[in-house]
């Protein structure tokens, strides 16, 4: 198991996780791909999108694989009137991570971030832990205590 910010993170909070290793496509870096491939519901599978606020700047919102963020409900949650996602070749320099590499935990700064209400209706869901091919699976509740997240109508 690659040791990356997140899981550096959750083991220095001694937080209860496990790791799941997937073989990478790169033709096809879709979270359902991922859930299928770690045998996981893809709506308990959660991806890491990062937007930017026209009042608070970036913010970072996760979301099933299997929905779309709803921008106008990502504004509302973030106190914006209006999110719009950043490009592609920013998030690496913005967050240190790359696409479909991206997790909410250990960024270079800790964003405001918002997880979707559905994260709620299961034991533990599965994001991405920093790198491509590997997911964390941790309790919801953990995952927004260790980022200082909250709970929203994203999708």
């Amino acid at each position: 198991m690659p040791k990356t910010n997140a899981i550096r993170i959750l083991e220095s909070k001694g937080i209860s996780f496990h790791t799941f290793d997937y073989e990478v496509d790169n033709e096809d870096l879709s979270g359902e791909t991922v859930a299928q491939k770690i045998n996981a519901d893809p709506d308990s599978v959660f991806k890491t999108l990062v937007g930017r606020g026209d009042k608070t700047g970036l913010v970072v919102f996760c979301i099933p694989v299997t929905a779309e963020l709803d921008l106008k409900k990502a504004a509302i949650a973030s106190s914006n009137k209006k999110v719009e996602m950043i490009k592609q070749k920013e998030l690496l320099p913005l967050t240190g991570y790359v696409r479909g590499g991206c997790s909410p935990i250990g960024m270079k700064k800790l964003y405001p971030t918002y997880i979707d209400e559905n994260a709620q209706l299961f034991d533990k869901v599965y994001f991405s832990a920093g790198i491509r091919g590997t997911q964390i699976l941790l309790r919801a509740d953990d995952l927004v205590n260790v980022i200082n997240g909250k709970y929203a109508d994203l999708t």
